[in-house]
């Protein structure tokens, strides 16, 4: 008995020592940061609820200018929100790959684009780039403006149930459905029908519940660990609801390969510069080369196999319908609380429609110049992905610090905007402050809602 307990003593020692006073431990300990305790360091310090969690980054945020440091043995976390340390972490290809938490994601969306890392993730990259070329996004915009009417429609009837006089809604589900619809039909080419309805219901559900699950890990250090996470309850419910997100979107990929096997695909089309906007609402109806349409196509050249179609149908699925849903949320909030600004949105839309109904045209989104205004400082203001994290693969100095190769690297985009020396009066929401006379001089790596440098997000 003693044996083992003077065993135990000594390899707590070494381990003491080794996370303690070693080289990598030394150079972090010269990094800004909360103290911790030995061997966990601040482990325990950051098991908090979610929301309590977020409270927390705000707080150190406040605390610490620009950068600071977290140890959650065994992983060494390094938080920045200058412009100048983000540049060097984002323009360095060096710094690609993903931090551990993108981990959580695999069992999910796979080696998609969001995770992969090197020579997949470079070409993945190059086979789904042409999807989002202007003559290819150009082709949807009638079917966009489809479904936002009927968006239009389902706010109004859920207003009306309210009765006169002040009425409320939640949009959240009536965004996120209509996001769905929409990167189904655009993306995916196949759309939603009343049939469907249900199996859509269920995904949305699924979703939300691999979200719930995927923040309770996070907020949970414990819950890092595969073989602990996957026996714990979240866990085994997470998988459940993994696999009824994948069987939603097997059967789309599968109804887009008969269709496609059906009809072929067309591909780089161009549309016609001379031809009117009726002429070009008819051509786009008749010719949409999906996002998916590309994928199938790369299989045909074994760019790619049915996994890895799967691994970025999911990502897309994803990241297309529930990160811009929440980016409306926040906008359309964002206009409900400023009467002012909200007048000046109806007053450009006035100037572009006049009391005319006709549908929307890519031409006039050119002219919505507020209205681009409005949504980039929402984005500003509440960006749907707050931190991105990168490994540092090699060593780097940022803020004057020497950081050691291994460590994980947050960058905290929530932060970052609300950086008074960036953005004067950052928390008001202020559309004025992207008007082109404004940009001019602000650090290119200052406002990044969809990050930025070679692996910036293909949905910018």
């Amino acid at each position: 008995m003693i044996q083992i307990v003077l065993i135990t003593v000594v390899l707590l020692c070494l381990v003491h020592l080794v996370l303690n006073y070693s080289r990598t431990a030394r150079m972090l300990a010269k990094i800004p940061g909360p103290p911790g305790l030995a061997v966990i360091g601040n482990s325990w310090e950051v098991i908090l609820p979610p929301v309590e969690l977020f409270k927390y980054g705000r707080r150190m945020a406040k605390e610490y200018h620009g950068i600071w440091r977290l140890w959650c043995s065994p992983i060494s976390i390094v938080n920045i929100f200058s412009p100048e340390d983000i540049e060097i972490i984002l323009s360095n290809s060096t710094f690609n790959n993903k931090g551990v938490i993108y981990n959580f994601l695999k069992p999910w969306l796979g080696d998609g684009l969001l995770i992969s890392g090197g020579p997949k993730w470079l070409q993945r990259r190059k086979i789904l780039t042409p999807a989002f070329h202007f003559n290819i996004l150009r082709h949807f915009s009638e079917v966009l403006e489809e479904n936002s009417l009927r968006l239009a429609d389902k706010l109004d009837a859920a207003g009306d149930v309210t009765g006169a006089g002040d009425v409320t809604a939640d949009v959240v589900p009536l965004l996120s459905e209509y996001t769905l619809h929409s990167i189904c039909e655009t993306a995916m080419g196949t759309k939603l029908d009343d049939e469907q309805k249900d199996e859509g219901r269920v995904y949305k559900e699924a979703i939300h519940k691999v979200g719930k699950f995927m923040v309770e890990r996070f907020s949970k250090v414990y819950l890092f660990s595969d073989n602990i996470f996957n026996l714990t309850s979240t866990g085994k419910q997470f998988h459940q609801s993994v696999n009824t997100v994948h069987r939603f979107t097997k059967r789309v990929i599968k109804e887009r390969k008969d269709f496609v096997k059906k009809n072929g695909i067309v591909m780089n089309e161009k549309v016609d510069q001379d031809k009117n906007d009726e002429e070009i609402y008819m051509y786009n109806r008749k010719n949409k080369v999906a996002m998916l349409d590309l994928l199938i196509n790369a299989q045909t050249d074994g760019s790619i196999d049915d996994k890895g179609i799967q691994e970025e149908v999911d990502t897309f699925m994803f990241e297309g319908h529930d990160t811009t849903a929440t980016g409306l949320v926040y906008l359309l909030m964002s206009l409900a609380c400023d009467k002012i600004i909200q007048d000046k949105v109806v007053e450009e839309l006035k100037e572009i429609f006049g009391d005319s109904t006709r549908p929307a045209t890519m031409q006039d989104l050119g002219k919505m110049k507020y209205i681009d205004c409005c949504i980039k400082e929402s984005l500003r203001l509440y960006p749907p992905v707050p931190f991105i994290a990168r490994i540092l693969n090699e060593e780097v100095v940022l803020s004057g610090y020497s950081v050691p190769a291994g460590t994980q690297c947050n960058i905290h985009i929530y932060d970052l905007h609300r950086r008074a020396d960036l953005f004067e009066n950052p928390s008001k929401f202020d559309p004025d402050r992207f008007l082109p006379k404004n940009n001019a001089g602000r650090h290119p790596y200052a406002y990044i809602p969809f990050s930025a440098g070679p692996r910036n997000c293909i949905g910018n």
